[in-house]
């Protein structure tokens, strides 16, 4: 019967074996194995992050180039002036600081005020019209 199952059921009877409380075959080399497969491990993944941390300096190193020769800025580089801007405006002063306003913003409602005034001068009677122009 143990033949029968063996040879029906190929290698998995060891498995199978070990799974049904039998006699595990126990390697007298298997610690020194595991230390050695852990130790590869660790060197593969050493030389692995050598490999990436080479090519990411290459790449930098072509970004930089780039960056000279069209005068490109880095992103770090453009928060620190940003951020030594607003040290060097807030410097002395007890609030925080202002932000900033975008261009346009304060003049549309002056020229806003204008156009209105132009159109409510529009449609008044000529005599009025010439003493509010004055």
């Amino acid at each position: 019967m143990e033949f029968v199952m063996k040879q029906a059921l190929g290698g998995a009877t060891k498995d199978m074996g070990k799974m049904l409380g039998g006699d595990e075959e126990k390697d007298p080399d298997a610690a020194k194995k595991e230390e050695e497969r852990q130790e590869a491990l660790r060197q593969a993944e050493e030389e692995r992050k050598a490999k990436y941390a080479k090519m990411e300096a290459e790449r930098e190193a072509m970004r930089q180039g780039i960056r000279d020769k069209y005068g490109i800025k880095k992103k770090e580089e453009r928060e620190a002036e940003a951020q030594a801007a607003m040290e060097a405006n807030s410097e002395g002063s007890l609030t925080r600081p202002k932000k900033a306003i975008p261009p346009g913003c304060g003049d549309e409602v002056e020229e806003e005020d204008e156009s209105i005034l132009d159109t409510v001068i529009k449609y008044l009677p000529g005599p009025l019209q010439d003493m509010l122009k004055k």
